[in-house]
């Protein structure tokens, strides 16, 4: 470190002594010069060693060797005050006691020179900072060896250097908060405020860096400098980022202020020189939580009212193209809507950025507090559209089973973004509003099967024609439900075939065929049979992945085969184990179709089921039956 070169102050007085000095004191030392030569007039070779120059205390502190300084000091301090020497004696010492007291002075004031340098990047030198370091060590052995002797101690013990010690670098870290000697240049648009901590910020970060790099290196490891500097720059940044709190802070200088005490503040300490030697959890928070408390409800208030800004600014957009009998876009054929992918952009931005803000990822959560009201909203809108069922409702409909699919998936796949209440009302709505959807687009469907439905469960209905003509019909109406994308397409088909399928049991257990004979029931076996099949490879083209179905009609058909009492229990039980919530008004149904079966068998058969489903419990089991309704 460099050393001024001023007549004043305790520099000044230093050279003033130096100067008067009538004679030197200098350092013990036993390698004392010998003149030795040889006879023959050659050197000694003990002549040609390097010679041991003995340095005064004024030439010590010169080369900012503080340390040998001082036990230059402490040695003149033993003589006058040591054991052997009872104070009563000193009078006539008074002078040397007070030369003494004049040069601790002196030396403590370069030592806290050096100190006050040390972060001080172009001036810092380590080899005299560790020198001082020493030096404060030994005078406080020193203050130690004093409290055991149990006599009165010189004026100038104890030397209390520890406490000096820390309480110049606290002094030394408020003055470089206080005038940071860093000048951040991205600070156009930034508020006072903003520009203040800024600059606070990176003086603390520059500061700790140079702490780890240089000034670690100059302390013994048991002194811990490294969380001492750590200690004391988050006390000083806290007080000082408290009184900023104190104020009412506009919106920006809020969130710039909880940005940086939980984003960017952590994000120093964890950098990789100082995640090793800064203990992080002990320093604790920067500001309490009873002031940051309000700072976040002020945060969380601003972002909800923004986020429920966009969100209604997106579906006023979609409702304008829809009133002005716009189509959606179409991507690789299919009707697009971008309402989902825009509003899941929105809400994960804002929940990513707010917890990073707040440093709590449950309050971030509470971002999208709003969310299911959004839902209702467009909720509200595709019912208006499907209400009017203008030309382009029913491309907007298949655009928003996109968004549907899309709100549903980020709901199951990022829960941490949502409150569970939010979640679990949000889905609900989409749930019912992917269920209008189909209900709408697959009403006109049904009611152009309707006249092949009737065909159904008659005595015509074992003519093989009419069914193909349903197939037909079928085949042609799903070419209009075409449109949106293919995950939502399948699904549509999926349902499609489902309750075609519930359909044609429905009309099948309505009775209206009777099959009298063994003959008469497997003739009505192979048609169920063959229906199951040909449902099963027509929907399954038009992409429908509801293969199950068909395994319903088949063991129909089977029940309707078979002519032993036990082999249709077995193929009853199997269905309703499959299909718990087959009633005994569907089986019953179902066997009276078989005439040639009692009443008694039949209530054998009931009775069977009954005992099984009671003592079985299928998890996961899906319903179908309850779509079927019978008398």
């Amino acid at each position: 470190m460099r050393i001024r070169s001023d007549s004043t102050g305790i520099l000044g007085l230093f050279n003033f002594r130096r100067n008067q000095r009538t004679a030197p004191v200098s350092v013990n030392n036993n390698n004392t010069n010998k003149s030795s030569t040889l006879t023959d007039g050659q050197h000694s070779p003990r002549q040609e060693e390097p010679k041991h120059v003995t340095r005064t205390f004024e030439q010590l502190l010169e080369a900012q060797q503080f340390c040998e300084a001082g036990e230059i000091l402490i040695q003149r301090e033993e003589r006058l005050f040591g054991e052997t020497q009872e104070t009563e004696s000193l009078t006539d010492h008074d002078e040397e006691v007070e030369k003494l007291s004049n040069d601790y002075g002196i030396l403590k004031g370069l030592v806290l020179q050096a100190l006050r340098l040390s972060l001080s990047a172009g001036e810092v030198n380590t080899e005299a900072l560790t020198s001082a370091i020493k030096a404060f060590i030994q005078d406080e052995n020193q203050d130690k060896r004093w409290q055991t002797r149990g006599r009165t101690p010189p004026i100038w013990r104890p030397g209390g250097w520890t406490k000096i010690h820390d309480s110049t670098l606290q002094s030394l870290v408020e003055e470089r908060l206080d005038n940071p000697s860093t000048s951040p240049s991205d600070l156009e648009n930034q508020s006072s405020i903003q520009a203040d901590v800024l600059h606070m910020g990176k003086q603390l970060k520059d500061d700790l860096l140079f702490v780890v790099e240089a000034v670690k290196s100059c302390y013994p490891p048991e002194m811990d400098i490294c969380n001492f500097y750590a200690r004391i720059y988050h006390q000083a940044l806290g007080a000082r980022l408290r009184k900023i709190a104190d104020f009412g802070l506009g919106h920006k200088d809020c969130t710039y202020l909880l940005r940086w005490v939980n984003e960017f503040y952590p994000q120093i300490l964890q950098k990789p020189q100082l995640a090793g030697v800064v203990d992080v959890t002990a320093l604790g928070k920067l500001l309490p939580e009873e002031l940051l408390e309000p700072l976040k409800e002020q945060y969380l208030s601003r972002q909800q009212e923004e986020l429920w800004t966009y969100m209604g600014r997106i579906l006023d957009e979609e409702k304008l193209e829809w009133s002005e009998g716009k189509e959606p876009k179409r991507e690789d054929g299919c009707f697009t809507s971008t309402v989902a992918y825009d509003i899941i952009q929105l809400i994960n931005g804002a929940v990513t950025s707010t917890e990073k803000i707040l440093g709590d990822g449950q309050k971030a959560q509470t971002t999208t507090q709003q969310l299911d009201d959004f839902m209702k909203s467009l909720r509200t809108f595709l019912n208006d559209v499907m209400k009017q069922n203008k030309v382009n409702s029913g491309p907007i409909v298949k655009a928003n089973l996109h968004c549907i699919q899309q709100f549903t998936d980020v709901l199951d796949k990022k829960r941490h973004l949502f409150p569970d209440d939010v979640r679990e009302n949000c889905l609900n709505v989409l749930k019912d509003m992917k269920e209008s959807a189909h209900v709408y687009l697959l009403k006109p469907v049904h009611e152009s099967l309707r006249p092949q439905y009737r065909t159904l469960g008659t005595c015509d209905w074992l003519n093989k024609p009419l069914f193909e003509k349903l197939l037909d019909c079928a085949e042609n109406q799903m070419k209009y439900l075409q449109g949106s994308t293919q995950p939502c397409h399948q699904k549509l088909i999926g349902q499609l075939h489902e309750e075609v399928t519930a359909e044609y049991v429905k009309r099948l257990m309505k009775g209206k065929v009777k099959l009298k004979d063994k003959t008469q029931q497997l003739a009505a076996y192979k048609t169920v049979r063959d229906d199951a099949e040909s449902l099963h490879d027509l929907f399954s083209k038009m992409g429908s992945k509801e293969d199950w179905l068909k395994e319903i009609l088949t063991t129909i058909a089977e029940v309707l085969k078979l002519q032993d009492l036990p082999a249709i229990q077995m193929q009853v039980v199997s269905l309703g184990t499959a299909y718990p919530d087959l009633s005994q008004k569907h089986v019953s149904a179902l066997i009276k179709l078989k005439t040639n079966v009692s009443k008694a068998d039949r209530r054998n058969i009931k009775e069977t089921l009954s005992d099984v489903l009671s003592e079985t419990h299928v998890d996961g089991a899906r319903p179908f039956f309850s779509k079927v309704q019978v008398r």
